[in-house]
């Protein structure tokens, strides 16, 4: 019975992780939802201002290959990945490598948002790998915990059932016997 308790109270602090690690994930997803609709709102004005060849152009001028580092980090032995990227997307107008003099307010605020936008992304990614790996172990736990209990446990109660029977009937028997002994004695 002990390791039943064991595997739920692993169960249960699994369970505090996923929620703690869900709260800031949900955040994130409802924040991402609302900057790609603005992006997409600053884009539309921006292709309407200086026309899609002109954006275009920017987005293959401006494209960079972003680097990211892959740790692999621990809960309850629990193994997740976590993204980090290397240079942090979101970059100043100077360093995009154009005339940002040339450009609209709109455009750059697009691009702003849109290089906030990965920032973001790679943030969350880190949140879904956790909560997929916790996710995971949680069912494992509860099905352990299932098998133990309603497939390994009544069998070891009516082995144990057995054998206590099988021990009785065998100290009645050295009684009866011991007791046979002592009349043969006298």
């Amino acid at each position: 019975m002990n390791s039943i308790g064991i595997l739920k109270a692993k169960r249960q602090a699994l369970i505090r992780e996923f929620i703690q690690t869900t709260e800031p994930f949900l955040r994130s997803r409802e924040d991402i939802r609302k900057l790609y609709g603005r992006a997409v709102d600053e884009l539309k004005v921006s292709l309407g201002r200086e026309g899609s060849d002109y954006v275009g152009s920017l987005a293959a001028i401006t494209s960079v290959d972003l680097k990211v580092d892959v740790t692999v980090n621990s809960i309850w032995g629990i193994e997740y990945r976590e993204m980090v990227p290397s240079e942090n997307p979101v970059r100043s107008p100077e360093e995009r490598g154009y005339d940002y003099y040339a450009t609209s307010p709109h455009l750059e605020e697009c691009i702003a948002m849109f290089e906030r936008l990965v920032e973001a992304m790679l943030n969350i990614a880190t949140f879904e790998s956790k909560l997929k790996r916790l996710g995971e172990e949680i069912k494992i736990t509860t099905r352990r915990i299932r098998v133990l209990e309603e497939r390994v446990f009544p069998g070891i109660k009516a082995d144990v059932k057995f054998i206590s029977e099988y021990i009785a009937e065998r100290e009645r028997e050295s009684y009866y016997r011991l007791k046979r002994f002592k009349e043969m004695k006298l």
